[in-house]
């Protein structure tokens, strides 16, 4: 059995890998991926924590989860193609639209 350490360890890179990639990156789509790294993170050390003490909420919390992140993935790109047809740009520096 692979210990539980492992799994947060790996929970930890992938948070920070996602971290950086939403404080840093410009592009609207990297952004995206990014935060669903963050919350594929996340999932993970929910699974972990729920086979670590042989209960299975966390892995309903992880379903749940899965399902909220499509829903926002779905969301997102909605925005990001009425963005794009009407900008012609992704880049999150160009997009202004709350200013006047």
């Amino acid at each position: 059995m692979i210990p539980i350490e492992y799994f947060l360890a790996l929970g930890a890179i992938l948070f920070i890998i996602g971290a950086y990639g939403v404080l840093t990156k410009r592009n609207a789509i990297v952004v995206l991926m990014s935060i669903e790294l963050m919350l594929n993170a996340a999932n993970i050390n929910f699974v972990a924590f729920s086979s670590f003490y042989g209960d299975v909420r966390g892995q309903i919390f992880a379903l749940f989860s899965i399902a909220v992140a499509a829903a926002e993935v779905a969301v997102g790109l909605a925005i990001l193609l009425a963005l794009s047809k009407t900008r012609d740009t992704i880049n999150l520096d160009e997009i202004s639209l709350l200013r006047w």
